[in-house]
């Protein structure tokens, strides 16, 4: 099996996706967790971004074939994030999160009332953390010591993130898709659509988190698919 390379959505931190890592690992399966909080402190946040995802794989010195993993916003930039590679990208699994839209912005591809409610939480160019742009915690669903780590990891995004226009690359390799939540339920059949492999988990957008378990085996068999 590749290497599964896991990305965390740039509205949270590492620890979002740590029980998933640990239990491919436990599986056997080779996984690196790439840590991109600092990169969206200031913009140009895309291509801090990518570049600090490319650092990291050099780093951490990887080899063979790699699968990259993408949670939620991390999701529509994995071309950009193969793109800057100069390894084996086997295939890119989106984990609970929206398709490739190279050229747009993230506020051209939501409902436009979306975008007036997070745009008056912002503060001195910052959006508010990801947990505060909802009427009920998200994060209560975590349990206690994992959601405090994953509250003090959330950054305050500039708005300019939301601005910025996705790189505009192209993906002819293998995709799949893992749903977690019914949010992203129209990526998952578009994903279909386009024949990629897809698996559902009916549980919640932080399952990774919550149940590794079963993620696990779910990302498992799209990336034996691919």
């Amino acid at each position: 099996m590749p290497t599964v390379v896991l990305m965390h959505s740039p509205f949270l931190g590492p620890s979002s996706m740590r029980p998933l890592a640990d239990e491919l690992a436990s599986d056997g399966v080779e996984v690196l967790l790439v840590d991109l909080q600092m990169t969206v402190n200031e913009a140009p946040v895309h291509q801090r971004l990518i570049g600090a995802f490319a650092d990291a794989l050099e780093d951490a010195g990887v080899d063979g074939q790699l699968v990259l993993v993408g949670h939620s916003g991390a999701g529509p930039l994995l071309p950009g994030f193969a793109d800057a590679l100069e390894l084996d990208v086997a295939g890119l699994v989106f984990l609970d999160s929206d398709l490739p839209t190279p050229g747009k912005a993230w506020r051209e591809t939501v409902d436009p009332a979306l975008v007036r409610q997070i745009k008056a939480s912002v503060r001195d160019g910052r959006l508010p953390r990801w947990d505060r742009w909802f009427d009920s915690d998200p994060l209560k669903l975590v349990p206690a010591e994992l959601r405090e780590e994953m509250r003090d990891e959330a950054p305050e995004v500039p708005w300019e993130f939301l601005k910025e226009q996705r790189p505009v690359v192209e993906w002819s390799g293998p995709c799949g898709y893992v749903l977690l939540s019914s949010f992203y339920e129209d990526a998952a059949n578009k994903a279909e659509e386009l024949g990629w492999p897809v698996e559902r988990v009916e549980s919640h957008h932080l399952a990774a988190a919550t149940s590794p378990s079963t993620v696990a085996a779910a990302l498992k068999a799209v990336v034996s698919r691919l």
